[in-house]
């Protein structure tokens, strides 16, 4: 990968996080998100891991 792929992958990461923090608890909890799993979502999601 190259610093450019890395940076947006950063912002990415960062967005999808904010996205995920932001949900209303009874939506996450509708969608099976568990927002302690935050950034393990964030990370599978933008990283595949």
């Amino acid at each position: 990968m190259n610093f450019l792929t890395d940076l947006q992958k950063r912002r990415d990461y960062h967005r999808t996080l904010r996205e995920l923090r932001r949900l209303p608890l009874d939506v996450a909890l509708d969608l099976d998100i568990y927002p302690g799993d935050a950034k393990e979502l964030a990370s599978r999601a933008v990283y595949g891991r």
